[in-house]
């Protein structure tokens, strides 16, 4: 193999890469700004409502033996009741309170649900089967792996980055989540 071919190939891994990291990284900005652009706080427990996530998955596949699609199903629920238990408990009752209020209580949610999985799971880390199970992609001679969670990563985000647009630009309940992120009192 010459060293041009070499140079494209790593290039190429390390886009496909970069692609799939940034995805995340995107979507979970999305998460903040969202909740920055109608609530105006900051959401310092966003990323560990997302760990928590990644938890309750890894605890259906070991300890429930549920299926890989079924335990990601399961995390989306319990972090669904966890963000609705944390604005119902947190968030909503600081709602005309000052925004440094606001901001110690994200912080120390974070906290919380930081150091709760610390004394549930423990600080050893943990590792379990990829809920995806799709063919890798070998591309150039077997010279440039695309895995099936890569392209799963993408694809998802690509999807919900998509269905948020529509749903912010089309439905009644998007627009109005646009209306009071502009002018909440004319809202």
């Amino acid at each position: 193999m010459d060293i041009e071919g070499e140079k494209t190939t790593l290039f190429l891994s390390y886009l496909i890469n970069g692609i799939s990291l940034g995805s995340v990284y995107a979507i979970i900005a999305l998460g903040y700004t969202m909740v920055y652009g109608i609530a105006k706080m900051l959401n310092f427990a966003h990323g560990d409502v997302i760990m928590v996530g990644a938890y309750v998955s890894f605890c259906a596949i070991q300890y429930l033996n549920l299926p890989p699609w079924l335990s990601v199903i399961f995390a989306m629920v319990v972090c669904t009741a966890l963000g609705v238990l944390i604005e119902g408990l947190a968030y909503k009752p600081l709602r005309q309170a000052p925004s440094l209020a606001v901001l110690i209580t994200a912080i120390g949610m974070s906290y919380l649900l930081q150091n709760s999985a610390l004394l549930i799971w423990g600080a050893n880390p943990k590792s379990f089967q990829s809920v995806v199970h799709l063919p890798n992609i070998s591309l150039m001679n077997n010279r440039l792996l695309i895995t099936g969670e890569t392209l799963v990563t993408i694809l998802a985000n690509i999807v919900i980055m998509v269905a948020l647009t529509l749903f912010t630009g089309r439905t009644k309940m998007g627009k109005a989540m646009r209306a009071v992120s502009e002018d909440k009192g004319a809202a």
